[in-house]
């Protein structure tokens, strides 16, 4: 905690404005920076920037983030620039969540922080990879991306000499570790900023993964029309505008789908807030979910995603780009195992800590889309 830092008169001057700042303008129920638990690795606080702060501008400025910007949110191969990245979907979905964050007055630096590293762990060719790597570590304990994402916060991203990983806040780590075992104690439940992410998360990639479909001509308007969720939101856009042409029609529904998802977000947490009597962090970890939609929407979002899994995630084309993708990763895992020589030095030391398999999925788990395709051709040829 940020009371027991000596630190210099500098650092607490910074650390007494961010203080002040919080609490005039964070709800009780937030994580307010002074109270942070600190880092598992002491370092002395900064002269200019909060905990949280510090810990976004770390994770944008690793190289797991930037890695993002060539690994396939859902739509493996050459679909064109129009469609979303891992990366275009970790910005959308933080916007969100900031927005979010802020009408509930909780802490965007931490928000942003949390959103920002919560796709880190994704590897190569979307949840196809994710698959594959789960099946090939079935006797190592499996894949999981979101705990793939913790590792590589706390061990596999070095980029400083006094501590593996990027040494973040253990709100973050935590609010991490959070998305891997959902059904956590009340008591270890995630905090308020942990649980606009993941609401957030849903709002961008259900709405933005049938904007995608409608730009490769999976689906149509009218089919995505037949959906409550974006028939109500056309007709909402209708009381406002006539006569709009199909790609207005697109656009100002997709707008719709986002602005009322947040503000039903935005409602239904307020009043679950003051039903509950929610003043402290304390009464939130007792409380359990409470950043949930309307009984409504999550029935509305709940058909669009079968919709959405029937027709465009189980779509012949998008299976057969992915049935390739997965023969790749499989073939690359076992051609690394019998020959890890082949790996970086970085993950061949890595060996005797957590054995061959763990060492080759973290290789190839921090391929980009297009390395992974590169380094297959090098091994088996084009």
């Amino acid at each position: 905690m940020f009371d027991d830092d000596p630190g210099a008169p500098g650092e607490h001057a910074c650390l007494q404005t961010v203080a002040q700042r919080e609490a005039a303008i964070l709800a009780p129920y937030a994580v307010h920076s002074a109270h942070s638990a600190g880092r598992k690795h002491f370092e002395p606080l900064h002269p200019y920037r909060g905990p949280f702060s510090r810990d976004r501008d770390r994770i944008i400025h690793s190289a797991a983030y930037r890695r993002l910007s060539y690994k396939t949110q859902v739509f493996t191969g050459d679909v064109g620039d129009y469609h979303r990245t891992r990366l275009t979907h970790t910005l959308e979905a933080t916007s969100i969540a900031r927005s979010l964050g802020r009408a509930l007055r909780l802490n965007e630096d931490l928000i942003e922080a949390l959103a920002l590293a919560h796709d880190l762990g994704h590897p190569p060719f979307g949840h196809a990879g994710e698959d594959t790597l789960d099946e090939c570590l079935r006797d190592e304990g499996g894949f999981s991306h979101n705990r793939h994402g913790l590792r590589i916060l706390e061990e596999l991203e070095i980029r400083y000499p006094d501590f593996p990983g990027l040494n973040l806040t253990l709100e973050v780590l935590a609010g991490q570790a959070a998305r891997i075992d959902k059904s956590q104690p009340r008591e270890h439940r995630p905090d308020l900023e942990a649980q606009v992410v993941d609401a957030a998360d849903s709002v961008a990639y259900d709405t933005h993964d049938a904007d995608d479909a409608l730009e490769m001509k999976l689906l149509t308007l009218d089919e995505l029309l037949q959906c409550r969720l974006w028939r109500e939101a056309a007709q909402r856009v209708g009381r406002r505008y006539a006569n709009l042409d199909r790609d207005e029609l697109r656009h100002a529904v997709l707008h719709e789908l986002i602005d009322w998802q947040v503000g039903d977000l935005m409602q239904q947490t307020a009043l679950r807030l003051r039903q509950q009597g929610i003043d402290s962090l304390a009464a939130v970890r007792a409380a359990g979910t409470l950043i949930v939609a309307s009984p409504e929407i999550v029935e509305q979002k709940a058909e669009l995603e079968r919709f959405l899994f029937r027709r465009v995630y189980r779509h012949p084309q998008i299976l057969m780009v992915r049935t390739r993708a997965q023969q790749k990763l499989r073939a690359m895992f076992e051609h690394f195992s019998r020959q890890p020589e082949g790996m970086p030095i970085s993950f061949q030391s890595r060996i005797e800590s957590v054995g061959v398999a763990r060492s080759v999925s973290d290789y190839l788990a921090g391929m980009t889309d297009r390395f992974a395709q590169r380094e297959y051709e090098r091994i088996f040829g084009a």
